[in-house]
């Protein structure tokens, strides 16, 4: 069984505290955003710099309780930027994690999450256990559970798309791509190496004007990454100037969750296309003479599955 066959019964988070969702085993009365942090807050054994609201307070602290116990964070200084799976923060690293500043990336409560549309992505993956493995398809526990939409089975399809992100990190970063540094994962929340300082994150590309001579050689950077993960069977899947950090002269890509497999998802070559395309423009604006189009044959022939 692969993640096209895990359950799409989300409703999407958008902080309104009005908002409520269906539960599994609650059928008779939906429950909001407020009684969720309420049930979930844990002890409140520590204190952060950054002031959640009440409605945040219970899912952050915890997700993160064990990345203090096991010292890889010491405090969270800022909220980067919120999106509609995950929120990521500006950490403050403990010696384990080996970095002054991390990026905390927590995904919000399952419940709160909209899957509806990732299937075309999630077509020929294999589900993500906890610890980054592919699940055995002889498990009849967890392949059960997922086909039922069981409790479990809505934790496993969690799981398995945090974990997808944080496994391409660990690939690419190992191969010398232009990624973070992954650190940790947790049920709730990937670590990894920070971009920006203590002020501010680093800004995306779609905020940054680049001169002609400094698009150039960014430009070639982002195609050697699109290489990169083809020579690895992946594909972004979501790449744009909105997924790309600037900072200090470098790029770096982030944003896998969606991660697509070249050879065993029909929907490869639109998905790549797409990408190079959406990168192409945001260059070709700073002033960047590509052909997209190329590109992509190009690449389509040397690692298109045949």
């Amino acid at each position: 069984m692969t993640e096209e066959d895990l359950s799409d019964d989300y409703v999407e988070y958008d902080e309104d505290p009005r908002l409520t969702f269906r539960k599994h085993r609650q059928p008779k009365q939906a429950r909001n955003l407020e009684e969720l942090v309420e049930a979930e807050d844990p002890t409140g054994n520590f204190e952060t710099t950054y002031k959640p609201s009440r409605f945040e307070r219970g899912w952050l602290h915890s997700s993160l309780e064990t990345f203090y116990q096991q010292s890889f964070l010491r405090d969270v200084l800022y909220r980067v930027k919120g999106g509609k799976e995950a929120t990521v923060y500006c950490g403050q690293g403990e010696f384990a994690s080996g970095e002054d500043l991390i990026a905390v990336k927590v995904y919000r409560p399952r419940e709160f999450r909209n899957l509806r549309n990732d299937a075309m992505y999630r077509e020929g993956r294999p589900i993500l256990t906890a610890d980054g493995r592919a699940a055995k398809k002889t498990d009849s526990r967890l392949m059960r559970a997922v086909g039922k939409k069981t409790e479990f089975g809505v934790q496993v399809t969690h799981t398995s798309w945090l974990m997808y992100e944080y496994t391409t990190l660990d690939t690419l970063y190992r191969a010398g791509g232009a990624v973070p540094r992954p650190i940790s994962s947790g049920e709730n929340a990937i670590l990894m190496t920070y971009q920006g300082d203590a002020q501010a994150a680093a800004p995306t590309l779609s905020e940054v004007h680049l001169d002609p001579d400094e698009a150039e050689p960014l430009f070639h950077e982002v195609v050697r990454n699109i290489e990169l993960m083809l020579q690895q069977e992946m594909i972004h899947g979501d790449l744009s100037a909105y997924n790309i950090l600037y900072w200090q002269g470098k790029i770096t890509l982030i944003d896998f969750p969606q991660v697509t497999h070249l050879r065993s998802n029909a929907n490869a070559r639109f998905i790549l296309q797409r990408d190079i395309l959406r990168v192409c423009e945001y260059f070709i604006h700073h002033g960047v003479n590509c052909d997209p189009t190329a590109i992509m044959e190009k690449f389509w022939k040397q690692y298109a599955p045949t």
